[in-house]
């Protein structure tokens, strides 16, 4: 199966603002001083849409929902936490950390997916059980996939269970490779929220912040599953990592991309420029007051559908 999509799905803001129940263990938020969340709003929604046109112009399919005043969701422009859409006609639901992020889900949205675009959906793998449990797994936030591969990705952490990852892998038939991630944190070494942040894999290449697999165990077998797969290894730093360059996702346009946000863009380094570009071509977007407020990027408001279509 191809490892990328040119249809994605994004959730247009109608209530975007800082959101005080993720900030408790995603240390990227912050609070942007003299800005209320109003002008908050605004300010992500233009981001938005010229985010969206950015892809639309380079040929990839985006399927545009708008959000709901009600209930208050906060952080519905990163739809890729709380659903997973497959080839093979399933859909992943899964569970979500934040409380005010388990109103994300919606169904009434597949609906929509069948009835207007003609996906199908043979059927939907509901996690969010987990919940219950105190147990979470956010996504394509939490796991990244190898699609082509059958290879899930996965740094633990508050947002990331390692039980939940190998029921997923055991439901979706994918290999688990688990591994902790951290990054500084004042005087500490915290759990990365969410792999998503540190590492994207491309269909020839992954780009990925290896410093932050303290663990050299881990980070060996890390490494020994990209070769295996004959993924070309571009290493980010850190502070890279810090400008979100570790949350890209590769899309189909008229052509493969890479997408990032152009703080992401601007933190790398020629070389590493380059490096992408002998595979693929870079899409890149301003997305400050949606990195700051809301703690993820690019990859973050993507959710890629490989559902079959039947029209």
């Amino acid at each position: 199966m191809s490892q990328i999509t040119k249809h994605i799905m994004m959730i247009e803001p109608v209530s975007f603002r800082f959101n005080e129940e993720t900030a408790e263990n995603n240390y990227y938020q912050k609070v942007i001083d003299g800005l209320s969340p109003e002008g908050t709003q605004e300010k992500a929604l233009s981001e938005f849409t010229n985010f969206v046109d950015k892809l639309r112009s380079h040929g990839v399919n985006v399927i545009l929902v708008k959000d709901t005043e009600s209930p208050d969701t906060p952080d519905s422009i990163f739809p890729n936490n709380w659903v997973s859409f497959h080839n093979d006609g399933k859909i992943g639901l899964y569970p979500m950390c934040a409380m005010n992020r388990r109103v994300e889900r919606r169904e009434d949205i597949f609906d929509t997916l069948v009835d207007d675009y003609g996906f199908h959906i043979d059927e939907i793998k509901d996690f969010t059980e987990f919940e219950e449990h105190d147990k979470f797994l956010e996504g394509t936030g939490s796991m990244i996939l190898d699609r082509e591969n059958k290879i899930c990705y996965a740094a633990i952490s508050i947002r990331t269970d390692e039980q939940a990852v190998l029921q997923f892998c055991d439901e979706f038939d994918y290999t688990p490779v688990c591994f902790n991630a951290y990054q500084n944190v004042g005087e500490e070494r915290l759990p990365i929220y969410h792999t998503n942040v540190m590492m994207c894999v491309a269909n020839d290449f992954v780009v990925i912040c290896l410093d932050t697999i303290d663990q050299i165990e881990e980070r060996t077998h890390v490494i020994e599953s990209l070769e295996r797969t004959n993924k070309e290894i571009i290493e980010i730093s850190e502070e890279q990592k810090e400008h979100f360059a570790g949350n890209m996702l590769q899309v189909m346009g008229d052509k493969p991309y890479l997408v990032m946000s152009k703080s992401a863009y601007n933190s790398l380094d020629k070389n590493q420029i380059e490096k992408i570009e002998k595979h693929c071509p870079i899409i890149h977007s301003s997305l400050d007051t949606i990195e700051a407020c809301g703690g993820g990027s690019a990859r973050c408001m993507m959710a890629e559908i490989f559902l079959p279509q039947t029209k």
